[in-house]
């Protein structure tokens, strides 16, 4: 049963169910302290008064920390891996930026001082003891406006609010392009702040003893990532912190960094000498996990005659908040190149200009970028295809690139090496009963609704970058008796990879599952690794596993040789088993027992290159004019994630990723005041996840076209749901109220917009 391509039930589960899942809320030591942090209640000021003596004395409270004994200890700035070109050519504009606030707040949430206390409640019953007062200032948190002339500014230090300014594509091509278009498509798209809302809040924590330096127990889909991230504020190496993560509750990216929190509680650890516990609340939570996407998109689309594309030209405002986390700057621009779609486009320009606002920082949520450009190049093209007259799906049929003209370069870099584009279209038009939707629209128009389809054929890159995938570590550990030990340098956040994993173990290998213990999410144990982002874990430790799995094969060829009496060269070796020429056969465990050695490798490999997901989700809605609310009705992915290695882990995938798309796309956001800078969406009262009656069952069906560019022929699954979902969603909904006159509703599509919309006062 634990054969490549089969549904596994997760062996995870079993733990889960009965409550033995190993999370950092259930590791917290007798004794530890808890820390409790005050912030900034608003958005821009100065600080004119911060007095703590009271709070001090308070019982149960061991120590408040402020800016002064942060400067006396020389705590660092947090700072981003990823620099950009700034504004005028030169360097990114960087504010130098401290775990506690020194002299001003620059957004709702930002951490001012830490109390140390026996319990939580004392140290919260201090925070309230504490005396703080502000001079205001006025905030910005629109990123146009933030850019405007008079704008206030976020950093009064700085020459404006504008960090940085990236370019990339040919725009003299764009420009000619333009100049011999029949038609232009213009608009301006809004990409909504959404945040993580991982079920397990963010929670650590903190030790320090001379001895063994640092450690942070918390939960991470990267802990090597997490410990570059912070040692630096702490004036270590990384490998002087050993950051441990067991279970985690959900991620999605936002766990994927270090943030100020880690090192408060690092640093409390050290100056108190106990171990100190932190666990976000769900308010504080909406006010410090790091936010994501907020962007807005000017687009435009040159057409030829016959609706071929020539050229698409995007300009990207996109807000940064007030501070850089260590993965802010990547996502407006990492992987922007999505903009080309599955289009063969010969021309493509883009400007990403990163903006300072009085807002929380954003950072990778599932799709770090992709999920925007995707919205980008989808929704532009039903836009065209309303204004010239186009059937939507002949539109895009007429411009999707031919399998012929496979491996294609795209104008801003990526190469797809494999894919069947129209093969996708095909599958999920028939699977999701495209024409049949006329019949079911009459239907729906009889009872006095509204209803509409979308469509979005998103494409994406997974263990990139591009040319030179990042590596990933695999120890494989075999002993004589068929006992295997799998270290990963790749860490779980909920994907089921000891499953997964074993799954490849057991195939290549003929291990028993039962006997394979798999270690991630210490990298005291684990010496290296990149981590789980990115859609890449299976390409990446399927890559290095599959070497070392070579390497334990071959090592075991000569024992095998023996026992069946044949030269080396004449075995064969599938599936767990050496085989003859003359029909003799012998396992790997067979060949390892009678060779009386335990097996051990390390590998720290790469992919031969990026791999491309891609599909078709097909969405269908109905509307109540009266009241506006959208009800999902049908929805249908027909994706390309190359091999499937367990059918059930990437359905699994793949709709959790299209819930937190239509999330977005039809009821999440953060909403911050515009004039005060004040969190408006800090509860689930505010911030409207989807609940299960608000998502239909969605069918998810797989067109696997194999790439070459890892050995399993796998390319990622983790982001694709929701890389393709925003678009659909979007489109279905202005399909529905386009006979009513709207060309265009912005995310989210509550009800009250699309009431407002359907009155034209939106």
């Amino acid at each position: 049963m634990w054969k490549i391509g089969r549904s596994q039930v997760r062996v995870e589960d079993d733990r889960f169910l009965r409550g033995q899942g190993d999370y950092t809320g259930d590791r917290v030591p007798e004794g530890a302290l808890e820390m409790v942090i005050l912030r900034a209640p608003v958005a821009a000021g100065r600080i004119t008064a911060l007095d703590a003596e009271e709070a001090r004395g308070m019982p149960g409270v061991v120590a408040v920390l402020t800016a002064e004994e942060q400067a006396e200890d020389g705590l660092g700035p947090m700072l981003p891996r990823l620099h950009h070109p700034g504004p005028d050519g030169g360097e990114m504009r960087v504010p130098h930026v401290l775990p506690l606030a020194t002299g001003s707040v620059h957004y709702v949430g930002q951490p001012i001082a830490v109390i140390l206390a026996e319990s939580r409640a004392a140290g919260e019953e201090a925070a309230e003891a504490i005396l703080l007062d502000f001079e205001d200032r006025a905030a910005v948190i629109d990123p146009l406006v933030a850019l405007e002339k008079d704008a206030p500014k976020v950093w009064p230090e700085l020459p404006d609010n504008h960090c940085f300014r990236v370019e990339k594509g040919d725009g003299a091509a764009v420009a000619g392009a333009f100049e011999g278009a029949a038609h232009v498509t213009r608009a301006r798209l809004r990409i909504n702040r959404v945040t993580a809302v991982a079920l397990e809040p963010r929670e650590v924590i903190a030790r320090y003893s001379e001895g063994e330096g640092y450690r942070l127990d918390t939960g991470t889909q990267t802990p090597h990532r997490v410990a570059s991230d912070v040692a630096p504020i702490l004036g270590v190496e990384p490998g002087a912190l050993r950051v441990v993560s067991a279970d985690t509750g959900g991620s999605f990216g936002m766990k994927n960094a270090g943030y100020g929190e880690y090192a408060l509680a690092l640093w409390a650890a050290r100056r108190s000498g106990r171990a100190v516990h932190w666990q976000a609340s769900r308010t504080e939570s909406f006010m410090s996990d790091a936010h994501a996407r907020d962007q807005w998109a000017d687009v435009a689309l040159a057409l030829d005659a016959e609706g071929r594309i020539l050229a698409l030209d995007v300009g990207i405002t996109a807000a940064m908040g007030a501070v850089l986390g260590p993965a802010t700057t990547h996502p407006p621009v990492a992987n922007v190149a999505g903009l080309a779609g599955v289009y063969g486009t010969p021309a493509i320009r883009v400007v990403i200009d990163g903006v300072y606002t009085n807002c929380l920082h954003v950072a990778p949520y599932r799709g770090a970028g992709r999920p925007e450009a995707t919205y980008i190049i989808e929704r532009i093209l039903d836009i065209a295809a309303a204004e010239t007259g186009h059937d939507r799906v002949a539109l895009r049929r007429m411009n999707l690139i031919p399998p012929e003209a496979l491996p294609y370069e795209t104008p801003l870099g990526w190469v797809y090496d494999s894919g069947d584009f129209a093969g996708v279209l095909d599958h999920a038009l028939e699977a999701g009963d495209w024409a049949g939707f006329a019949a079911r629209r009459a239907e729906t128009e009889a009872r006095g609704r509204l209803r509409g389809i979308g469509l979005s054929m998103p494409i994406e890159i997974a263990s990139g970058p591009v040319k030179k995938p990042h590596p990933e570590y695999a120890r494989l550990s075999i002993g004589a008796q068929g006992s295997g030990r799998l270290a990963l340098g790749s860490c779980s956040s909920g994907q089921g990879h000891e499953t997964a994993f074993r799954q490849l173990l057991c195939e290549r290998l003929g291990l028993d599952p039962e006997a394979v213990e798999i270690l991630t999410g210490d990298t005291g144990v684990v010496p290296q690794g990149t981590g789980t982002f990115g859609s890449r874990s299976l390409t990446a430790v399927g890559t290095a596993l599959w070497q070392a799995m070579a390497e334990a094969e071959e090592a075991a060829r000569p024992a095998a040789a023996t026992l069946l009496e044949v030269p080396e060269a004449a075995l064969s070796f599938e599936a767990g088993m050496f085989r003859s020429e003359g029909g003799g056969a012998v396992s790997f465990l067979e060949a390892l027992a009678h060779a009386k050695r335990d097996f051990d490798t390390e590998v720290n490999a790469h992919a031969e290159g990026a791999t491309f997901p891609n599909g078709c989700h097909l969405c269908e809605v109905e509307i109540d004019p009266e009241t506006g609310q959208v009800r999902l009705d049908r929805y249908t992915v027909v994706d390309d994630v190359g091999t499937v290695i367990n059918p059930m882990l990437v359905k699994g995938q793949i709709a959790g990723g299209v819930a937190q798309g239509l999330g977005q796309a039809l009821l999440e956001d953060v909403a911050y005041d515009t004039e005060t800078g004040q969190l408006l969406s800090a509860s689930f009262m505010d911030y409207a996840v989807p609940r299960v009656d608000d998502i239909p069952g969605i069918t998810v069906l797989t067109h696997p076209v194999p790439t070459a560019a890892n050995p399993l022929g796998a390319k990622g699954a983790g982001e694709a749901g929701t890389v393709g979902a925003l678009a659909a969603a979007v489109n279905a909904v202005v399909d529905a109220l386009g006979a009513r006159g709207v060309r265009h509703l912005d995310m989210p599509a509550t009800p009250a917009r699309v009431w407002a919309a359907l009155r034209g006062e939106e």
